[in-house]
């Protein structure tokens, strides 16, 4: 047990390290270190890297440590065992980087540590998420009025457009969830594709819905949803679309199926995690026409917009329809004339990520997202384009930012994959395709250069010499 003398110790070097900033100005200079050597460094850590991990062993510390010593440790230990994601040669996972002045931002906006709630507690988190909204919206090319919520990720933005849609629906069968539950609560259909995503799957159960519920709509040589295959919709559906197929970047049939849904009276989600910012570039618009007759979108603003992490984004028509399914009462709470933010999300309490956010659509403007998307798209595409003159098989029509890539056998593109995230020149991840293995290239980093490109793609024709050699 600490003796008072030793706590009120411990208060005056907390109180020293705001007015020193010694710790503060160690961060940063261990930042701008780590930033120098990004560009040049192994793209996942080195084995010799990872045994550092070991200094991180120990039992929770009984006393306090000295400050320096804590980010030393960090910094000596932790920077070498990051993958470097930020680099221009990391393709994995779907995966962005982070535009510089939105780091910043975001630096800045830790040191304010505000919770984002309500306009009362931090009006500046309330001002700026209501322009993101207004933003993005107008980016996107969505309906006047759609309502915005800064989650943590796609994932969450799902199943908060789900979660809507769902009380939605049962709210025009003349049932109000919120008072009566689900228990004996009319049918609420779901309609969507084999290829959803696994979040998708993630958020129906959360809310309810069981695998055994849902209709299955087969898919096209692309993943795209066969709208010829589609039951009959109705005004108790809940119809799911992809902006982007996680594994070949294909975009659903928006204006066929979202015309048919909407004289049906059905809701449509559009799963939009890193292909909705499609919307945003005049090259890639094409892909997203007829987004607008969706009632909710969720996307992730921390991949193809390079957004630090985390930062997800539901979006919503029916605002109201939003509210109401996140709504939160309280005798102290006070709601406010101005945007309370947290009207729009699960959570109450959160940071303020709509800054970082701000600032990067201020720094871009809509000229700045357009070039970006469209050259992710371009340098997915001399992935494509160039792995193919050198007899790879490119599986895919390599529509955004996704290549699908194989060897002449299975084996020879598992291995291949192994070698390459061995050797760890540049990194990309694998998956099932068609019931194959395959070599799955992402390409989210603003700061990708042709020339990371061409030395990703020489990395990736050696890994695939090694394979053979390996294979026999």
């Amino acid at each position: 047990m600490a003796t008072q003398s030793q706590i009120d110790q411990l208060w005056d070097i907390l109180r020293q390290h705001n007015q020193d900033k010694a710790i503060f100005k160690q961060a940063v200079e261990a930042a701008f270190s780590y930033l120098d050597t990004v560009p040049n460094r192994s793209v996942f850590p080195t084995p010799n890297a990872l045994e550092k991990l070991i200094n991180f062993d120990e039992p929770l510390p009984q006393t306090p440590h000295d400050a320096a010593d804590v980010l030393a440790l960090l910094h000596e230990s932790g920077s070498p065992n990051t993958v470097a994601q930020i680099g221009g040669r990391y393709f994995g996972f779907v995966n962005g980087s982070a535009i510089p002045s939105a780091v910043a931002a975001r630096w800045l906006a830790d040191m304010w540590d505000q919770n984002a709630a309500l306009h009362v507690i931090s009006p500046i988190a309330a001002k700026l998420e209501q322009l993101c909204e207004t933003w993005l919206v107008d980016l996107l090319g969505l309906p006047s009025g759609t309502a915005a919520g800064f989650v943590s990720g796609t994932s969450t933005a799902t199943m908060c457009g789900l979660l809507a849609g769902r009380n939605a629906l049962l709210r025009n069968q003349g049932w109000d969830l919120a008072e009566s539950g689900l228990f004996g609560a009319p049918r609420v259909r779901v309609v969507m594709s084999k290829q959803s995503h696994g979040t998708v799957r993630k958020a129906l159960a959360i809310l309810g819905f069981g695998q055994a519920n849902i209709e299955w709509v087969d898919y096209d040589d692309q993943g795209r949803i066969a709208p010829e295959k589609l039951p009959e919709l109705d005004d108790t559906t809940l119809l799911i679309l992809q902006a982007g197929n996680v594994n070949s970047g294909a975009f659903d049939d928006f204006v066929t199926i979202g015309k048919r849904a909407q004289a049906a009276g059905s809701w449509v989600h559009v799963d939009g995690a890193f292909g909705l910012w499609a919307a945003a570039s005049h090259a890639t618009q094409h892909l997203t026409e007829g987004i607008e007759f969706a009632d909710s979108w969720s996307v992730d603003a921390h991949k193809t917009l390079n957004a630090p992490y985390d930062s997800g984004i539901v979006l919503c028509k029916d605002r109201d329809a939003l509210v109401r399914a996140l709504q939160l009462s309280g005798d102290y709470i006070q709601y406010s004339e101005e945007r309370d933010n947290m009207l729009y999300t699960p959570e109450m309490s959160r940071r303020a990520r709509g800054i970082e956010l701000w600032a990067l659509l201020k720094t871009l403007g809509q000229q700045g997202v357009d070039a970006m998307v469209h050259q992710l798209c371009q340098h997915a595409q001399q992935f494509g384009r160039d792995l193919a003159k050198h007899d790879f098989h490119i599986l895919n029509d390599v529509v955004f930012n996704q290549v699908l890539v194989a060897c002449d056998t299975p084996e020879e593109t598992i291995e291949t994959l192994n070698e390459i995230q061995r050797g760890s020149v540049m990194w990309c991840g694998g998956s099932q395709w068609n019931g194959e293995p395959v070599i799955r290239i992402s390409v989210c980093s603003w700061a990708t250069t042709t020339e990371d490109v061409k030395r990703s793609i020489d990395a990736i024709v050696n890994a695939r010499q090694q394979a053979r050699q390996q294979l026999g």
